[in-house]
Protein backbone atom coordinates (compact mmCIF):
# COMPACT_ATOMS: atom_id res chain seq x y z
CA UNK A 1 0.00 0.00 0.00
CA UNK A 2 1.46 3.45 -1.29
CA UNK A 3 -0.11 6.64 1.34
CA UNK A 4 -0.28 9.55 -1.04
CA UNK A 5 0.92 12.33 1.39
CA UNK A 6 -1.04 16.14 0.25
CA UNK A 7 0.92 19.04 0.51
CA UNK A 8 1.75 22.55 -0.73
CA UNK A 9 5.18 22.84 -2.45
CA UNK A 10 6.50 25.51 -0.51
CA UNK A 11 10.25 24.58 1.18
CA UNK A 12 8.49 25.19 4.83
CA UNK A 13 5.41 22.83 3.45
CA UNK A 14 7.64 19.89 2.39
CA UNK A 15 9.74 20.23 5.28
CA UNK A 16 7.11 19.63 7.46
CA UNK A 17 5.44 16.37 5.01
CA UNK A 18 9.18 15.57 5.89
CA UNK A 19 8.81 15.60 9.41
CA UNK A 20 5.58 13.23 9.34
CA UNK A 21 7.20 10.89 7.13
CA UNK A 22 10.40 10.75 9.42
CA UNK A 23 7.86 10.01 12.52
CA UNK A 24 6.10 7.33 10.50
CA UNK A 25 9.18 5.58 9.62
CA UNK A 26 10.53 6.08 13.61
CA UNK A 27 7.88 3.50 14.29
CA UNK A 28 8.30 1.25 11.17
CA UNK A 29 4.33 2.23 10.12
CA UNK A 30 5.94 3.03 6.76
CA UNK A 31 8.61 1.55 3.90
CA UNK A 32 11.26 3.83 2.52
CA UNK A 33 9.04 3.32 -0.79
CA UNK A 34 5.32 2.93 0.72
CA UNK A 35 4.58 7.06 0.09
CA UNK A 36 4.39 9.32 -2.53
CA UNK A 37 4.34 12.90 -2.02
CA UNK A 38 1.94 15.06 -3.90
CA UNK A 39 2.56 18.74 -4.23
CA UNK A 40 -0.54 21.09 -5.22
CA UNK A 41 -0.45 24.52 -5.59
CA UNK A 42 -3.21 26.42 -3.65
CA UNK A 43 -5.19 29.39 -4.33
CA UNK A 44 -2.57 31.48 -1.83
CA UNK A 45 0.38 30.23 -3.78
CA UNK A 46 -1.16 31.54 -6.28
CA UNK A 47 -2.02 35.04 -5.72
CA UNK A 48 0.84 36.78 -4.15
CA UNK A 49 0.03 40.60 -5.20
CA UNK A 50 -2.45 40.86 -2.74
CA UNK A 51 -3.09 40.78 1.02
CA UNK A 52 -4.82 37.70 2.32
CA UNK A 53 -7.54 39.24 3.52
CA UNK A 54 -8.72 40.40 0.53
CA UNK A 55 -8.83 37.07 -1.33
CA UNK A 56 -10.18 35.22 1.27
CA UNK A 57 -7.81 34.83 4.18
CA UNK A 58 -5.76 31.93 5.15
CA UNK A 59 -7.83 29.50 4.25
CA UNK A 60 -6.71 29.24 1.13
CA UNK A 61 -3.27 27.78 1.78
CA UNK A 62 -5.90 24.33 2.69
CA UNK A 63 -8.87 24.74 -0.04
CA UNK A 64 -7.05 22.81 -2.90
CA UNK A 65 -5.54 20.04 -1.06
CA UNK A 66 -8.78 19.35 0.89
CA UNK A 67 -10.58 19.14 -2.21
CA UNK A 68 -7.76 16.62 -3.60
CA UNK A 69 -8.73 14.99 0.03
CA UNK A 70 -12.90 14.81 -0.21
CA UNK A 71 -12.14 13.51 -4.23
CA UNK A 72 -9.66 10.53 -2.70
CA UNK A 73 -6.71 11.63 -4.81
CA UNK A 74 -4.79 11.71 -1.69
CA UNK A 75 -4.83 9.77 1.45
CA UNK A 76 -4.05 12.15 4.49
CA UNK A 77 -2.63 16.25 3.42
CA UNK A 78 -0.32 17.85 6.10
CA UNK A 79 -0.49 21.03 7.17
CA UNK A 80 0.52 24.17 9.45
CA UNK A 81 -2.29 24.25 11.56
CA UNK A 82 -2.19 28.13 11.84
CA UNK A 83 -3.80 27.80 8.33
CA UNK A 84 -6.82 25.82 8.94
CA UNK A 85 -10.41 27.22 9.18
CA UNK A 86 -11.61 26.32 12.54
CA UNK A 87 -15.12 24.32 10.82
CA UNK A 88 -13.49 21.78 8.60
CA UNK A 89 -16.00 20.62 5.26
CA UNK A 90 -17.82 17.69 7.27
CA UNK A 91 -16.23 14.51 5.82
CA UNK A 92 -12.83 15.96 6.84
CA UNK A 93 -10.99 16.02 10.56
CA UNK A 94 -7.54 16.49 12.24
CA UNK A 95 -6.80 13.41 13.13
CA UNK A 96 -3.06 13.70 14.42
CA UNK A 97 -0.59 16.47 15.15
CA UNK A 98 3.31 16.21 15.80
CA UNK A 99 4.91 18.06 18.83
CA UNK A 100 4.65 21.52 18.55
CA UNK A 101 7.72 23.74 17.48
CA UNK A 102 7.79 27.36 19.41
CA UNK A 103 5.18 29.23 18.66
CA UNK A 104 7.11 32.63 19.35
CA UNK A 105 6.72 35.52 16.74
CA UNK A 106 9.88 37.00 15.97
CA UNK A 107 11.63 40.19 14.01
CA UNK A 108 13.82 40.22 11.93
CA UNK A 109 15.62 43.31 11.18
CA UNK A 110 18.07 44.67 8.18
CA UNK A 111 20.39 46.53 10.75
CA UNK A 112 20.35 43.96 13.43
CA UNK A 113 18.03 46.73 15.73
CA UNK A 114 15.47 45.65 17.98
CA UNK A 115 11.82 46.49 17.77
CA UNK A 116 12.30 49.67 20.39
CA UNK A 117 15.33 50.34 18.97
CA UNK A 118 13.98 50.95 14.80
CA UNK A 119 13.83 54.64 13.80
CA UNK A 120 10.42 56.33 13.65
CA UNK A 121 8.33 55.57 10.63
CA UNK A 122 10.06 52.10 10.06
CA UNK A 123 8.66 49.78 6.99
CA UNK A 124 7.57 46.37 9.16
CA UNK A 125 6.52 43.59 6.49
CA UNK A 126 3.42 41.38 7.82
CA UNK A 127 0.08 40.78 6.31
CA UNK A 128 -1.16 39.79 9.91
CA UNK A 129 -4.23 41.56 11.47
CA UNK A 130 -3.19 40.26 14.59
CA UNK A 131 0.38 41.13 14.16
CA UNK A 132 0.00 44.48 13.08
CA UNK A 133 -2.76 45.60 15.83
CA UNK A 134 0.26 44.25 18.33
CA UNK A 135 2.92 46.00 16.75
CA UNK A 136 1.05 49.14 16.58
CA UNK A 137 0.11 48.73 20.02
CA UNK A 138 3.81 48.91 20.89
CA UNK A 139 4.99 51.35 18.67
CA UNK A 140 2.22 53.54 17.11
CA UNK A 141 4.52 55.20 14.75
CA UNK A 142 5.58 52.08 12.47
CA UNK A 143 4.39 51.40 9.40
CA UNK A 144 3.20 47.85 8.48
CA UNK A 145 3.10 46.80 4.57
CA UNK A 146 2.18 43.59 3.08
CA UNK A 147 5.05 41.26 2.30
CA UNK A 148 3.05 38.14 0.57
CA UNK A 149 5.31 34.53 -0.62
CA UNK A 150 7.37 31.96 0.99
CA UNK A 151 9.80 32.89 4.43
CA UNK A 152 12.53 32.92 1.43
CA UNK A 153 11.24 35.29 -0.59
CA UNK A 154 10.60 37.45 2.24
CA UNK A 155 14.18 37.55 3.85
CA UNK A 156 15.23 38.28 -0.21
CA UNK A 157 12.64 41.12 0.11
CA UNK A 158 13.88 42.62 3.48
CA UNK A 159 17.85 42.22 1.71
CA UNK A 160 16.44 44.44 -0.86
CA UNK A 161 15.61 47.14 1.40
CA UNK A 162 11.91 46.48 0.45
CA UNK A 163 11.65 46.70 4.54
CA UNK A 164 13.10 47.96 7.84
CA UNK A 165 12.25 44.43 9.27
CA UNK A 166 9.90 41.61 8.90
CA UNK A 167 7.63 39.61 11.15
CA UNK A 168 7.30 35.50 10.92
CA UNK A 169 6.86 32.68 13.31
CA UNK A 170 10.72 31.39 14.72
CA UNK A 171 8.76 27.60 13.98
CA UNK A 172 9.12 28.03 10.31
CA UNK A 173 12.17 29.62 10.80
CA UNK A 174 13.71 26.42 12.82
CA UNK A 175 12.25 24.04 10.61
CA UNK A 176 14.43 25.30 8.06
CA UNK A 177 17.53 25.84 9.97
CA UNK A 178 17.31 29.49 9.81
CA UNK A 179 16.87 30.59 13.16
CA UNK A 180 19.85 32.30 12.89
CA UNK A 181 18.51 35.34 10.77
CA UNK A 182 15.92 36.12 14.05
CA UNK A 183 16.73 39.71 15.52
CA UNK A 184 14.09 39.28 18.29
CA UNK A 185 11.94 36.77 19.74
CA UNK A 186 8.54 38.51 21.12
CA UNK A 187 7.16 37.40 24.73
CA UNK A 188 3.77 35.78 24.62
CA UNK A 189 2.92 38.46 26.95
CA UNK A 190 4.02 41.30 24.11
CA UNK A 191 2.66 39.23 21.35
CA UNK A 192 -0.10 36.61 21.79
CA UNK A 193 1.22 34.13 18.63
CA UNK A 194 -1.83 32.63 15.85
CA UNK A 195 -3.77 29.85 17.19
CA UNK A 196 -1.87 26.61 16.79
CA UNK A 197 1.41 28.30 15.79
CA UNK A 198 4.04 26.11 15.07
CA UNK A 199 2.15 22.95 15.13
CA UNK A 200 1.37 20.96 12.24
CA UNK A 201 -1.70 19.22 11.27
CA UNK A 202 -2.66 15.69 9.47
CA UNK A 203 -5.86 16.22 7.56
CA UNK A 204 -7.57 12.86 7.15
CA UNK A 205 -11.17 11.62 5.89
CA UNK A 206 -13.35 10.47 8.66
CA UNK A 207 -14.67 7.28 7.06
CA UNK A 208 -11.00 6.00 6.53
CA UNK A 209 -10.42 4.12 9.37
CA UNK A 210 -7.30 2.95 7.97
CA UNK A 211 -5.35 5.61 7.62
CA UNK A 212 -6.86 7.51 10.52
CA UNK A 213 -5.92 4.70 12.42
CA UNK A 214 -1.72 4.48 11.32
CA UNK A 215 -1.96 8.66 12.28
CA UNK A 216 -3.42 8.35 15.92
CA UNK A 217 0.22 6.28 15.97
CA UNK A 218 2.25 9.55 15.84
CA UNK A 219 -0.14 12.13 17.61
CA UNK A 220 1.54 13.87 20.23
CA UNK A 221 -1.25 13.59 22.97
CA UNK A 222 -0.34 16.61 24.76
CA UNK A 223 0.05 19.06 21.87
CA UNK A 224 -3.67 17.76 20.38
CA UNK A 225 -5.03 17.87 24.13
CA UNK A 226 -3.41 21.93 23.89
CA UNK A 227 -5.10 22.48 20.19
CA UNK A 228 -8.02 21.68 20.73
CA UNK A 229 -8.78 24.34 23.70
CA UNK A 230 -6.88 26.91 20.95
CA UNK A 231 -9.23 25.16 17.69
CA UNK A 232 -12.23 26.04 20.42
CA UNK A 233 -11.27 29.86 21.15
CA UNK A 234 -10.98 30.15 17.37
CA UNK A 235 -14.32 28.65 16.41
CA UNK A 236 -16.19 30.40 19.18
CA UNK A 237 -14.79 33.76 18.11
CA UNK A 238 -15.95 33.50 14.87
CA UNK A 239 -14.85 36.36 13.36
CA UNK A 240 -13.37 37.09 9.78
CA UNK A 241 -9.78 36.99 8.10
CA UNK A 242 -9.54 40.59 8.95
CA UNK A 243 -10.36 40.26 12.43
CA UNK A 244 -7.20 39.97 14.64
CA UNK A 245 -7.95 36.76 16.36
CA UNK A 246 -4.67 34.95 19.06
CA UNK A 247 -4.21 32.13 21.58
CA UNK A 248 -2.04 29.66 23.17
CA UNK A 249 -2.63 26.96 25.25
CA UNK A 250 -0.33 25.43 28.30
CA UNK A 251 -0.88 21.94 29.88
CA UNK A 252 -0.01 21.90 33.50
CA UNK A 253 1.18 19.63 36.08
CA UNK A 254 -2.05 18.94 37.03
CA UNK A 255 -3.55 18.22 34.12
CA UNK A 256 -5.66 21.56 34.06
CA UNK A 257 -5.02 23.56 30.62
CA UNK A 258 -3.94 27.48 30.94
CA UNK A 259 -5.62 29.26 27.79
CA UNK A 260 -4.87 32.99 26.97
CA UNK A 261 -7.03 34.18 24.06
CA UNK A 262 -6.40 37.62 22.11
CA UNK A 263 -8.76 39.68 20.29
CA UNK A 264 -8.72 43.24 18.56
CA UNK A 265 -11.49 44.88 16.54
CA UNK A 266 -10.89 44.93 12.63
CA UNK A 267 -9.29 48.80 12.65
CA UNK A 268 -6.80 47.23 15.59
CA UNK A 269 -7.65 50.35 17.99
CA UNK A 270 -8.84 47.88 20.26
CA UNK A 271 -7.98 44.76 21.91
CA UNK A 272 -8.38 42.52 25.06
CA UNK A 273 -6.11 39.81 26.19
CA UNK A 274 -8.02 36.70 28.57
CA UNK A 275 -6.62 33.73 30.19
CA UNK A 276 -8.27 30.96 32.44
CA UNK A 277 -7.54 27.77 33.73
CA UNK A 278 -10.01 24.54 33.04
CA UNK A 279 -10.34 20.69 32.97
CA UNK A 280 -11.98 20.62 29.67
CA UNK A 281 -10.48 22.30 26.64
CA UNK A 282 -13.37 23.03 24.71
CA UNK A 283 -15.70 24.24 27.38
CA UNK A 284 -12.24 26.35 28.36
CA UNK A 285 -12.19 27.46 24.25
CA UNK A 286 -15.46 28.94 24.96
CA UNK A 287 -15.35 30.49 28.26
CA UNK A 288 -12.10 32.72 27.10
CA UNK A 289 -13.88 33.47 24.02
CA UNK A 290 -17.08 34.63 25.30
CA UNK A 291 -15.17 37.08 28.11
CA UNK A 292 -13.09 38.19 25.19
CA UNK A 293 -15.99 39.43 22.75
CA UNK A 294 -17.51 40.93 26.08
CA UNK A 295 -14.79 42.97 26.93
CA UNK A 296 -13.89 44.32 23.98
CA UNK A 297 -17.81 45.39 23.56
CA UNK A 298 -17.09 46.87 26.93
Amino acid sequence: MTIRIGTRSSPLALKQTDLVICALKEQNLISEDGYEIVSIKTTGDIIQDRPLAEVGGKALFAKEIEIALLDEEIDLAVHSLKDMESILPDPLEITAVLSAELPYDVLISQTGKMLDELPLGSIIGSCSPRRSAQLLAIRPDLKIMSIRGNIHTRLTLLEEGKYDAIILAEAGLRRLKLQDRITQRFSLNLMTPAISQGVIGIECRKSDIKTKALMAKINHRETYYRILAERSLLKSLGGTCRTPIGGYAALLNNGMIHLVGFLANEEGTQMVRHEEIGPDPIELGVKVATSLKERLKG
